[in-house]
């Protein structure tokens, strides 16, 4: 499985080559079944096209696509610079890679996003970013459930998204997330007709 040929189309939303080969990097790191399984485990949080096999790379996607549109509108992307909109593409790229936890478990982990800020954080010496551009993706990555930091199946409460960042990570993946979106793909890139 070629990972980075599978991520090509977003990480070319990348345009700092640094940023770029270290989010590179980090998602040869992903567990295989990050490209493979659904985006939700029962099929009831999620749109049509991220159900099935591989709907988890495709909500992935998705939620990429509509990060860099928000990014490129002057009312949100002008509060950032170009860096670190890159280093938002990167969050928002792998927020869920861990969704099942470092091994493959049967349903979704609610603590995904600690477990997938700890190993970027614990993937330091291999990332060609700083400890202060590292904790800027990592705080996206962990508040990325917003309001959802709450489970009936976990004693661990999430960090809610409270600076920009944060919560445009949140809201790229909040919109991607809602059953009214209807993607069409042609295999694993979004069509753009």
């Amino acid at each position: 499985m070629n990972k980075i040929e599978m991520l090509k189309t977003e990480l070319n939303y990348i345009k700092n080559e640094r940023i770029k080969k270290s989010a590179a990097t980090f998602i040869e790191m992903l567990p295989d079944y990050f490209f493979r399984v659904a985006a939700s485990s029962t099929g009831k949080y999620h749109p049509e096209f991220a159900s099935g096999e591989g709907g988890l790379l495709r909500h992935s996607k998705v939620a990429c696509y509509i990060l860099n549109e928000i990014l490129s509108s002057h009312t949100f992307g002008d509060d950032f610079t170009s860096d670190q909109k890159d280093l938002l593409r990167f969050a928002i790229l792998v927020h869920d890679g861990f969704k099942h936890g470092v091994s493959e478990e049967e349903f979704t982990k609610h603590e995904h996003p600690l477990i997938c800020a700890t190993c970027l954080r614990s993937a330091k010496d291999k990332l060609d970013l700083t400890d202060d551009e590292i904790e800027y993706v990592a705080s996206a990555i962990e508040s990325h459930m917003g309001e959802w930091n709450k489970s009936n199946y976990s004693d661990i409460e999430l960090a809610l998204p409270t600076s920009k960042a944060q919560k445009i990570v949140h809201l790229a993946d909040l919109l991607s997330s809602k059953k009214v979106l209807d993607v069409k793909f042609d295999g694993n890139e979004i069509r753009r007709d």
